[in-house]
């Protein structure tokens, strides 16, 4: 049995229906700023657009994903004195917002619609998801029933994210009388995730024959970026309206309905590029877990490498020069070209930039050390010494300045355990934690054609951590081009080591880069958040024991 609700106003003239989609950053756990930011926003969508009704995303007004949040005492209070504020507003337009939902001693994620000063309709989510990132089934229980509101004399039937992924939901709304379908997303990024979106709207559009307002919330919340992309897709399945990606707004569709619902077609952006879309990610990502944290600034250890360079390129473009301080650490092992290129990205780019040697300090630390390393050779020990100066005196100017530590290790590092702890993995925050090598590779390319930031050779040489006489990456790991491969499949596709042999990759180097993933997730398990843009990223997506006798090859 559905649930309805009363019937609102007539239609417009010209049977006419105007849905805003409120592609909105909301902050998590904030409830009485996100309250205030809906009723912004639907007022806006009045003014600007004259909406008959505002959509925004899952749960904006705890913003997404609450996480334990949910388990405080004190939400069902605080949700019900934003829904009385809410209510109380006066709006023309009708809203639907996602949020929090108690039934019968049970926590839903849910969908209102408040019209008229009043609550006309509830829907309790039916499919919460419980795999990559996501947790919901340890606070949420499974919603059962279909809704169908009644909206300016349309009927619109209601559904939350994975709803539309799933079989039923939608099905089930359409058997109750549903014209128009509005599905309210918290959907997060990864690469080639807004086509496996669009395709899976147009299936599902064609198949009922309905048209789709898919409203999906954008910002960064942790190591997760929510990329907007709202889509409108017609009951043919083809996209009428799709929203810009990584950016707020309030994007308004007019719809006629007469046997249908229809969507007025609006022209659609052009295809962002891979590199475009995924450096726009890490851009986001920076800025918003910065900002949304309260730090003045970020300080970052700038190497004359490609990491750095590009971590770099991130952060001022996220930020703002005047809000990244950038420090060249060098060392005996400090090659001139990267002193040189450090300087010169460093003045290119406007931001503070100071050279402080670790030679000093390096020197002290040894002659404490001499008595206890006596008799023993020089190995990773004097190498990792070196990081771990430059990591404390990175967290020392955070401490004295309130500038967060970026941190500049990318995925390919992350897995391997080619990075120190306490070293050059001591700080707040790394946005290229799920970027692989070559791709870091195409991105500071794909910086430069916006304009030329990274010096060209920081590209093209060999990439070193210069922490021992003519060092190279290639000396500790295989080439970078085989090594992502090779992560690849173990890490993102879950291939064995023996399935992996037999694409066509050396033995010895599978075996070596397995075991090397498995014996370093105590490393990983202490590194800093980062942004994710793969389907398996270091964190929520792989959750693997340190202390465990699986074997490799099986």
């Amino acid at each position: 049995m559905s649930q309805r609700s009363e019937a609102g106003s007539d239609a417009k003239p010209g049977n006419r229906l105007t849905v805003v989609i409120a592609q909105l950053d909301f902050l998590v756990g904030d409830i009485p700023g996100n309250a205030r930011d809906i009723l912004e926003a639907a007022r806006s969508a009045e003014r600007v657009h004259g909406a008959d009704v505002v959509v925004f995303p899952e749960l904006c007004l705890t913003g997404y994903p609450p996480e334990d949040l949910l388990l405080r005492p004190s939400l069902d209070l605080r949700i019900q004195e934003a829904l009385d504020q809410l209510m109380a507003a006066e709006l023309d337009a009708a809203i639907v917002i996602g949020l929090p939902l108690r039934e019968k001693g049970l926590l839903y994620n849910g969908a209102a619609v408040i019209d008229k000063g009043r609550i006309t309709a509830r829907y309790f989510k039916q499919f919460p998801p419980n795999y990559q990132v996501f947790d919901e089934k340890r606070y949420f229980a499974e919603g059962t029933e279909p809704c169908v509101v009644d909206i300016r004399g349309v009927p619109v039937g209601l559904t939350v994210c994975e709803d539309i992924w799933s079989d039923g939901p939608i099905e089930s709304a359409v058997a109750a009388g549903a014209k128009l379908i509005l599905n309210l997303n918290a959907s997060p990024y990864d690469i080639g995730k807004q086509a496996r979106r669009k395709a899976l709207l147009e299936r599902k559009a064609q198949a009922n024959g309905i048209s789709i307002v898919y409203a999906n919330l954008v910002g960064g919340q942790d190591e997760l970026i929510f990329d907007g992309g709202s889509l409108v897709v017609d009951q043919y399945g083809q996209v009428a309206m799709e929203a810009p990606q990584f950016s707020e707004g309030l994007y308004a569709v007019d719809f006629t309905h007469e046997r249908h619902c229809q969507p007025v077609s609006q022209p659609l952006p052009e295809e962002p590029s891979l590199p475009h879309n995924i450096y726009s990610a890490l851009v986001l990502g920076v800025r918003d877990y910065v900002n949304k944290n309260g730090f003045k600034s970020v300080v970052l250890g700038l190497s004359g490498g490609i990491d750095s360079a590009l971590t770099l390129a991130i952060a001022v473009d996220a930020l703002g020069a005047d809000r990244v301080r950038a420090v060249m650490m060098p060392f005996r092992y400090t090659a001139d070209m990267s002193r040189e290129d450090a300087s010169t990205q460093a003045k290119t780019m406007g931001v503070q930039y100071e050279v402080y040697s670790i030679e000093p300090m390096y020197d002290a630390f040894m002659q404490t050390l001499a008595e206890p390393f006596a008799g023993t050779e020089p190995d990773t020990t004097e190498e990792n010494l070196q990081a771990r100066i430059r990591g404390v005196i990175l967290m020392a100017l955070s401490n004295k300045f309130g500038a967060m530590v970026l941190t500049t290790g990318n995925k390919s590092e992350m897995a391997v355990g080619y990075s120190t702890l306490y070293g050059d993995m001591a700080g707040g925050f790394d946005a290229l934690k799920d970027v692989p090598k070559t791709l870091v590779f195409e991105l500071a390319r794909y910086r430069n054609e916006i304009s030329p930031v990274i010096p060209d050779r920081v590209i093209s040489r060999p990439p070193s951590a210069e922490l021992a006489p003519g060092q190279e990456d290639k000396d500790s790991l295989p080439d970078y081009a085989v090594l992502d491969q090779i992560l690849n499949l173990y890490v993102e596709r879950d291939y064995s080591a023996e399935a992996i042999i037999a694409e066509g990759y050396e033995r010895a180097d599978v075996e070596r880069v397995t075991r090397l993933v498995d014996v370093n997730e105590y490393k990983r398990r202490q590194a800093p958040l980062g942004i994710r843009i793969t389907e398996r990223g270091f964190g929520k997506d792989r959750r693997y024991p340190i202390t465990n006798g699986w074997k490799i090859g099986k």
